[in-house]
């Protein structure tokens, strides 16, 4: 589906990585408990992965602006212990993040999940040798978006791999990166960005949201994404 090659390879977190439902679930519930609301089914759970959550809370639970950061901190008091560790890792992540390092392709984490909470997840799937970098929201919102998060992989990448300028040692480059990930907000972040969308169909959106904002294409699974990137 997909002939390009690419260098470095972006790995969005809930939904392409791991199914983070269940503690995102909980939590949220936990969060608007006393405001006396309830969130119903499970597509209208799924509003609050993705997106940060100074987004979704006023937009999909009608949260007051003055009241974010109070909900948002109740969030965190159950989620940064207990819901952090509430997910299950997806099939053929282990197995293509592996294939990618042997190949010699450079891999980050770009989530606009707290960049600690990112660490727990890939820490308790045993994930992080496999990755050269990992970035995520800071704590105090000053990185949250997921092109705020694109930007501060794209700076320390720039550290990182300067290169020299030649065929051999380019450095750094927007046109060798890929982001993979499972919702519009990857595709909109990716191409506010200047970079590649791969989309992945098995996490909380669609391959239809993703096609229309413009990812490349649109995977059912990793065994046939790895085998087409390597």
């Amino acid at each position: 589906m997909n002939t390009k090659k690419y260098r470095f390879i972006f790995w969005d977190m809930d939904g392409t990585i791991v199914n983070t439902y269940e503690g995102v679930s909980k939590c949220v519930q936990y969060a608007l408990e006393p405001y006396g609301i309830h969130i119903e089914g499970e597509k209208n759970i799924r509003h609050f992965i993705g997106p940060p959550l100074r987004e979704s809370f006023p937009r999909y639970a009608g949260i007051p602006q003055e009241k974010v950061e109070e909900v948002v901190a109740r969030f965190r008091e159950r989620y940064n212990p207990i819901g952090v560790f509430e997910c299950e890792l997806f099939p053929g992540v282990r197995e293509t993040m592996k294939a990618f390092h042997k190949a010699g392709l450079i891999q980050v984490l770009t989530s606009s999940k707290i960049e600690d909470r990112c660490r727990d997840i890939l820490n308790k799937f045993n994930l992080t040798e496999y990755l050269d970098e990992i970035v995520g929201a800071s704590p105090d919102g000053r990185i949250d978006s997921k092109i705020e998060v694109l930007n501060e992989a794209f700076r320390r990448l720039s550290l990182s791999y300067p290169g020299d300028g030649t065929a051999d040692h380019p450095g750094y480059r927007k046109e060798d990166t890929v982001l993979i990930g499972d919702t519009k907000y990857d595709a909109d972040g990716a191409r506010q960005a200047g970079i590649d969308c791969i989309g992945v169909s098995y996490g909380f959106g669609t391959r239809e949201e993703l096609a229309e904002r413009g990812a490349v294409c649109v995977y059912d699974s990793l065994d046939e994404l790895r085998e087409d990137l390597i």
